[in-house]
């Protein structure tokens, strides 16, 4: 053998340790070549034995086969699965050790490891009430979609999303649990008695109404003819069948609602103004042909959120579910309909006799009386009402009312669910025009 390369003293190792009979180790030399090995190879039993570790250092035996060679998209594709020890042990271990190099992939992991934690049966009615709208608030903010839904088309949106998580959580009878579907109707209070799955029949009908302005499909079929008062579409939805709704009406009103928001957010921001009719209001006889209900499809759009979000919470009162109100931004934006509506709900009622007269009729445009309104609360803030002339210029300036109300609050008295004369209410100045704001409010609910 030719001898080993020259090498100073701290290059040398230390010397393992080794038994007595082990030879041992040369002297440290600074500079000097080491002795080249006798020409005659040690018989077998002369070698000295290799250096024995100790009983601590000893590596463990592989506990599983080596990982497997995979590439990057199929080790990211079974992460789901790792999750929920499903895959085989050659890819547990190619998985595990991919993560520990792929930081993003690990990140992935341990959402996922999470999310198993949570896996509830559907049945159960036990999570937590503000889970869902956690993970759906969740999901939409990871990262903004490729063709965006309308800002005035996002309360619909979620409160469909919301009502069709408690639906799924229900079960078959509860389809059938008694709901009283309650508005406000000339000055007095007004119910109807239906099912859970009556109720989303009636959303499926009134929401086809959007869809007819869309260019969609009418569920009531095309012997619907022209647009109906959202009263008159939902009696003729229920009598259209021979039997009572079951829980089959939660897909073609799932379905409805997917395909509105994808036509708007495909139509972008500017069908915003397309007129939606919703019927016309019969005259009194001999006054002409009617008043005719036409809404722009942003507005539209925040009125059918409104009602989605009320009549979930009649369902989720029926069977006994816990359901919050919309988040404060969508909550802002079904106050503010409301009260753009009241000026001329309030002529409406004017005109059929149930308010007042006008005091100081002025033209559009011009100061006119005004109350002003003071929301609290989730989606809080201040809208001036026109008293007498619809079209007159609300403000601070010629207040002679004040009201103050919690913004749920609002939402109930609009919606027919809580009457004018109880509704918690701080009132100040002129008593007759607060009664007429607030019995206006009422009437702006509907079955």
């Amino acid at each position: 053998m030719p001898p080993p390369p020259r090498r100073s003293a701290h290059d040398v190792p230390p010397p393992p340790r080794r038994s007595t009979h082990d030879v041992p180790p040369p002297p440290e030399r600074p500079a000097r070549e080491m002795p080249p090995p006798p020409k005659q190879a040690a018989p077998a039993h002369d070698m000295p034995p290799p250096p024995q570790p100790a009983a601590h250092d000893m590596p463990p035996p592989p506990a599983r086969p080596a990982p497997l060679v995979m590439e990057h998209r199929v080790l990211k594709s079974l992460l789901g699965a790792w999750a929920l020890a499903a895959c085989s042990a050659g890819e547990a271990a190619a998985v595990e050790e991919h993560l520990g190099d792929c930081g993003p992939c690990a990140e992935e992991a341990l959402r996922l490891r999470d999310a198993v934690g949570l896996l509830h049966p559907e049945e159960s009615l036990d999570l937590d009430p503000g889970l869902r709208s956690r993970v759906l608030e969740s999901c939409l903010g990871r990262r903004p979609p490729r063709i965006p839904v309308p800002e005035w088309a996002v309360p619909y949106d979620a409160e469909t999303a919301r009502l069709d998580a408690l639906l799924r959580d229900i079960g078959d009878a509860e389809w059938h649990a008694p709901v009283r579907l309650r508005w406000f109707e000339r000055d007095g209070r007004a119910s109807r008695k239906s099912t859970v799955a009556g109720v989303i029949a009636h959303l499926l009908a009134v929401d086809g109404l959007v869809g007819l302005a869309l260019g969609l499909d009418d569920p009531l079929g095309p012997e619907a003819g022209d647009p109906q008062l959202p009263a008159r579409r939902t009696e003729a939805y229920w009598q259209a069948s021979r039997l009572p709704p079951t829980r089959a009406v939660r897909e073609p009103w799932r379905d409805q609602t997917h395909d509105v928001v994808r036509t708007v957010s495909f139509a972008g921001d500017g069908s915003g103004r397309l007129p939606v009719p919703y019927g016309t209001v019969p005259a009194p006889p001999g006054e002409g042909p009617g008043q005719k209900i036409e809404l722009p499809l942003r507005d539209a759009m925040v009125d059918r959120a409104f009602e989605c979000w009320i009549h979930a919470g009649d369902i989720a009162e029926a069977v006994d579910y816990p359901y919050d109100p919309p988040s404060p931004r969508h909550l802002h934006r079904m106050i503010d309909l409301a009260a753009r509506m009241l000026p001329d709900t309030l002529a409406g009622r004017r005109r059929s006799g149930r308010a007042a007269p006008p005091r100081d009729l002025v033209a559009a445009g011009a100061p006119g009386r005004s109350l002003r309104l003071e929301i609290e609360g989730l989606g809080g803030g201040e809208w001036f009402i026109a008293l007498d002339s619809p079209g007159a210029d609300a403000s601070a300036e010629r207040e002679v009312a004040h009201v103050a109300l919690d913004g749920v609050e609002f939402c109930r008295l609009a919606a027919g669910h809580v009457s004018p004369v109880e509704a918690a209410a701080g009132q100040d100045g002129d008593r007759e025009a607060i009664r007429d704001v607030l019995f206006a409010a009422a009437s702006l609910s509907r079955l």
